[in-house]
């Protein structure tokens, strides 16, 4: 294996296993070798089209200066994505965008006091400390408004990012008309300076990346039982406060060390839109904090290899875009609470809810004209032994409930296709199966009626519609266990406790024309 192909799986190793320390060194002296013809570098922002060579050549981190900036922002984005999957949870979401616009006074400051003291104005370690100070500020004047003020959180928040950024600006002007100084190269902490990341900056970010992740994961069990019952947590002898104030150390940490990668005010991208994505493609808390790393690591490396290839696209601003699409992708495709698979449930249940409607429908029609409320007609079809009494015209049907024709035969066909209907020109009939289907749903609606008339004191006229909802609400399982104690061992189907027509089919009639 050559130079070239072990710097390339070195990079790639480094990128998956947050694993920067002694590496870097090898990986800095692997410069491309010089040719007798120059060659254009991925970060030129001359290109305007890129072409498949400096594809390629990103696609495998030949360019030293991409390969710094794409693995750095790609342990920024898993370090971001992991915090933020417990910042979402735990609603300290906003507290990250107010603590990275209240770190512009303390760059203004640092840059004034290192000039006053004749240092380098400009050195990025005091200029990070400078904003770590003013950003634990502002996030003590949050906690001192919200907890000694009757002020909400939102206001706190708000007050505090207008006050602190506005600071920043204004100190910025200041130090434009400074003599032993001046601003430029400073605002690039608002918008972020990705391209020009050196080998310090990924280095910085590296240690804090794998400081946040393994504190996530020694405190995982903790961290997560605060995110969903603070109050249970303190009462188990967990220390809530300090497992609080840790979770805010480890915003504060990712929003510093990010403020070189995609500035102060894109920084709060990396810790709310991976974790928001995440939460469409799983229901598990660890999950959620693995898929959110995994998004963001992505988000960081395409948004900046973009950048790379593309003529003066800002890093920055594109990371986000790609997180912004990646979050898109999620919401639309996501397997748990994506808009597809959300409309695919909801409509199986409408269709559900219909087959189960039109089953009862018919069950309590050929219940009245039998004249029998408390079991199914003969022969579970035929009252008299004729086939007209054992069927119900589709007419009758669409009387009961307030849907329209062509729904009401829709459903009709779907559940002709599972066999519980037989359709003979308008009218139509039960099948073995379907009576069966029929009898069941009707005994377990009647049950609730009864339950609900007798012990939650509903009015008998309108408790229809409230055991409707119930049962198309609650969860099967929750169902059955409520259904075997409302049953008392009673095997037949109840009769309908409303007070008008037989089996209670003209006032069901009468309250479902309300109801859809």
């Amino acid at each position: 294996m050559n130079r070239r192909v072990a710097s390339f799986a070195l990079g790639w190793v480094l990128a998956g296993g947050m694993l920067a320390g002694g590496m870097w060194p090898a990986v800095a002296a692997d410069r491309p070798p010089a040719q007798a013809e120059p060659r254009r570098s991925l970060t030129d922002r001359s290109v305007a089209w890129p072409s498949w060579l400096q594809w390629r050549g990103l696609l495998r981190l030949d360019d030293y200066n991409t390969r710094v900036v794409v693995l750095g922002v790609a342990l920024l984005g898993c370090a971001a994505g992991m915090v933020g999957s417990f910042a979402l949870l735990r609603k300290r979401a906003l507290l990250g965008d107010a603590l990275s616009h209240a770190t512009l006074p303390g760059i203004g400051l640092a840059f004034v006091a290192a000039v006053s003291l004749g240092r380098d104005g400009k050195s990025l370690p005091i200029l990070l400390l400078g904003a770590t100070v003013t950003g634990l500020i502002g996030v003590g004047a949050i906690l001192v408004m919200r907890h000694l003020t009757r002020l909400k959180e939102d206001t706190a928040l708000g007050a505090v990012l207008s006050v602190f950024f506005g600071a920043g600006v204004a100190l910025l002007g200041v130090i434009q008309q400074m003599k032993g100084g001046h601003a430029a190269g400073l605002e690039a902490f608002i918008y972020g300076k990705t391209a020009s990341m050196a080998l310090r900056d990924t280095l910085a970010i590296a240690v804090a990346a794998v400081l946040c992740i393994g504190v996530c994961l020694l405190l995982f069990k903790e961290l997560k039982l605060l995110c969903f019952d603070e109050g249970f947590a303190g009462a188990r002898g967990f220390p809530a406060v300090r497992l609080d104030v840790v979770l805010m150390a480890l915003i504060v940490t990712v929003c510093i060390v990010g403020l070189q990668a995609v500035g102060l005010i894109l920084v709060i991208a990396l810790l709310v839109i991976p974790a928001a994505a995440a939460r469409f493609w799983t229901d598990t808390m660890w999950k959620t904090f693995v898929v959110s790393g995994v998004l963001g690591a992505v988000g960081g490396m395409v948004g900046a290899g973009i950048s790379a290839v593309f003529s003066r696209l800002p890093s920055g601003a594109m990371i986000v875009l790609v997180c912004a699409a990646l979050f898109l992708f999620s919401m639309v495709f996501g397997t748990v609470r994506g808009l597809l698979i959300r409309g695919l449930h909801r409509t199986r249940l409408n269709r559900s809810v219909d087959r189960q409607h039109l089953l009862r429908a018919m069950y309590e029609l050929l219940e009245a004209s039998a004249g029998t409320p408390h079991r199914p007609p003969a022969n579970g079809l035929d009252v008299d032994g004729s086939a007209q009494q054992g069927t119900v015209a589709f007419d009758e049907l669409l009387a009961t409930r307030s849907w329209s024709s062509l729904r009401l035969r829709r459903a009709i066909r779907r559940a002709s296709r599972a066999g519980l209907l037989e359709r003979r020109n308008e009218r139509i009939r039960l099948t073995e199966q379907g009576v069966a289907e029929a009898v069941r749903r009707t005994r377990q609606h009647r049950l609730w009626e009864l339950y609900l008339i007798t012990y939650a004191d509903v009015a008998p006229g309108r408790v229809d519609r409230q055991a409707d909802a119930i049962e198309h609400i609650l969860e099967p399982e929750i169902l059955a266990e409520l259904g075997a104690l409302l049953d008392e061992r009673r095997w037949e189907v109840p009769a309908s406790p409303h007070p008008l027509g037989v089996g209670g089919v003209q006032t069901s009639l009468g309250d479902g024309a309300q109801r859809d």
